[in-house]
C-alpha cells in the first residue's frame, strides 16, 4: 500500500463501553487488517494501561513506537466538566506525547483533580485553559488536539455545553490547540465554512471503542513520520505529506440531524426551528444535532474551500457495502466470507477501498460488490441521516438495469474470469487462496 495512515484517537479496554478486544495485540491485528501503519494508543493517562504499553511496544524513531508490525504515538483522550461564565462545559481534549516521560509527569500533575484509574477516559473539573498551562508546563513538545468538536454534548462546540468559538474556550491559548478533530457527524466542507479553523488543519479519526472500527475515519500521508515531523506537519498544514483525511459520509454520524432518539423524530435543522426547537412527541427540547450547530456559527457559504484545505476521502466500511448488496446483516457470516475472502486476495481493507482497480475487485468478488465500490468512490450514496445517537445509514446507489443483463447471479457476485497476476486460472487461485486465508485467519 502507497499510504501511511494514521488513526490517532482510539480507547483501550480500560475505557468505559469498550470492547475486552481493545487491548494492544487486538489494536495491532485490526490495524494490519485495516492498512492502518500508525495508530494512537489511545487512555495513556491510565495507569495499568501505560504499564502494558511500556512494556510491549519498542522504540522505533523519535516518539514512534512498535508491536506486531504496527506504529505507534503514545495519545488519551480528557474529559473536561466545569463552569465558565455561568455555563457548565463539557470539552473533549485528545493528547498526543512524545515520550513516556512526558506522560508520567502530566499524569502526576493532574492526579489531584480526577481519577486516573476509573475510566481510560478520565473527567477532571478543569477549566481548559488550566489544562492548556499544566500541560505546557510538561513540554511543549504534547500536542493539543479538540476532540469530535461538533457533537452536542461534550465537544468545543457543542449544542449543549460548548462554546461559540475557539477564542471563547481557549482566550489567550487560542493558538495552542495543533489541530481540529471533526468527528463523524461532520466533513471538511462542513467545518470550512467557520472561518476561525483556517488556522487550524482538520484532522480524522475513528474514536474507536471496538477493534473493526478502527480506522473509520483516518489520515493519510505520503511516507512514515517520526512523531516530530507529524507535529511539523500538521502545524504547517504540509500538504505534500498530508494527502487527505479519510471521513464518514457526514450524515451517517449519531448527531447529523435534530432529533429524540425514544420518540423516533429526526428532523433537519428547517423543520426543527419551524417547530420551535421541541419534540412533537414529548414536547421537550429536541437534542440540536451537528448540521444545525454549523449553520448557527457559519459565517461563510456552502461550497466555500479554504486555498490550504487538505482534501478529503469520503468511505463506507467493506462490510457494510458488502451487506449492502448481499441485502444480509453486515456480521452475518455470508458477509463475513466475502470479507475476509477480498482481504485474502486483495490486501487490506483500506486498500481495496481506496486504490484496488476496479476490474481486480470484480475478478475476486463480482460485478455488484466492484460496482458499488466504484459508486462509493464517486459519492453515488443515500444516507438515511444520524440523530440524537442514533447512526445514519448509508446505501450505495446501484442502477442494476446497467448491468450486463447476461449475468447471472452467481456472476454478479463472483466472477470466474482468469485473475490478473500470473497465469493462474479461478481454480488454481482457489487452492493459493486457501492457503493464504489460513494465514490470513490469524488476524481475526
Amino acid at each position: 500500500m502507497r499510504y501511511y495512515i494514521a488513526d490517532l484517537h482510539i480507547h483501550s479496554h480500560y475505557s468505559r463501553a469498550t470492547s475486552r478486544d481493545m487491548n494492544i495485540d487486538g489494536i495491532a491485528r485490526y490495524a494490519r487488517i485495516k492498512g492502518i501503519s500508525l495508530v494512537g494508543t489511545g487512555d495513556i493517562l491510565h495507569p495499568l494501561w501505560r504499564k502494558e504499553l511500556h512494556e510491549k511496544l519498542s522504540v522505533k524513531s523519535p516518539g514512534v513506537f512498535t508491536y506486531g508490525g504496527v506504529d505507534f504515538v503514545l495519545s488519551g483522550e480528557t474529559s473536561h466538566i466545569y463552569s465558565d461564565n455561568g455555563k457548565v462545559r463539557r470539552i473533549h481534549l485528545v493528547l498526543l506525547f512524545p515520550d513516556f516521560e512526558s506522560v508520567d509527569k502530566l499524569a502526576v500533575k493532574l492526579a489531584p483533580y480526577g481519577d486516573l484509574v476509573a475510566d481510560g477516559r478520565p473527567t477532571f473539573g478543569l477549566n481548559i485553559r488550566k489544562m492548556v498551562e499544566m500541560v505546557r508546563e510538561v513540554s511543549e513538545d504534547i500536542m493539543i488536539i479538540p476532540a469530535h468538536i461538533w457533537t452536542p454534548w461534550y465537544s468545543l462546540y457543542g449544542a449543549n455545553s460548548g462554546y461559540d468559538s475557539v477564542e471563547e474556550a481557549f482566550g489567550d491559548y487560542v493558538n495552542e490547540p495543533i489541530a481540529m478533530e471533526t468527528g463523524l457527524s461532520s466533513d471538511p466542507p462542513m467545518n470550512w465554512r467557520i472561518s476561525e479553523l483556517d488556522r487550524y488543519v482538520l484532522v480524522s479519526n475513528s474514536d474507536a471503542h471496538s477493534p473493526s472500527r478502527l480506522g473509520r475515519e483516518a489520515n493519510v500521508f505520503s511516507e512514515p513520520l517520526d512523531y516530530f515531523e507529524l507535529k511539523r506537519v500538521l502545524y504547517e498544514k504540509d500538504r505534500s505529506k498530508f494527502l487527505f483525511t479519510i471521513e464518514f459520509f457526514p450524515e451517517e454520524g449519531k448527531y447529523h440531524y435534530d432529533g429524540h432518539r425514544i420518540c423516533g423524530v429526526r428532523y433537519h435543522p428547517r423543520e426543527t426551528i419551524a417547530n420551535s426547537n421541541i419534540c412533537p412527541v414529548c414536547g421537550r427540547p429536541l437534542t440540536v444535532g451537528v448540521l444545525h450547530r454549523v449553520e448557527l456559527l457559519a459565517d461563510r457559504p456552502e461550497g466555500y474551500r479554504p486555498p490550504d484545505a487538505i482534501p478529503f476521502k469520503h468511505l463506507v466500511p467493506l462490510n457494510e457495502i458488502i451487506s449492502d448488496v448481499m441485502k444480509v446483516g453486515k456480521t452475518s457470516k455470508k458477509v463475513m466470507a466475502e470479507y475476509e475472502k477480498m482481504l485474502n486476495t486483495l490486501g487490506p481493507e483500506l486498500e481495496i477501498l481506496l486504490e484496488t482497480p476496479i476490474e481486480k475487485i470484480e475478478r475476486i468478488s463480482g460485478r455488484l460488490i466492484a460496482t458499488a465500490i466504484e459508486n462509493m468512490r464517486e459519492g453515488k450514496v443515500h444516507v438515511e441521516p444520524g440523530y440524537d445517537g442514533v447512526y445514519g445509514k448509508v446505501s450505495i446507489i446501484i442502477d442494476t438495469d446497467k448491468l450486463q443483463p447476461s449475468l447471472s447471479e452467481g456472476d454478479l457476485f463472483a466472477s470466474a474470469r482468469p485473475i490478473s497476476d500470473g497465469e493462474k486460472t479461478a481454480p488454481q487461485k482457489k487452492k493459493v487462496t486457501k492457503r493464504r486465508a489460513s494465514k490470513q485467519m490469524e488476524l481475526f
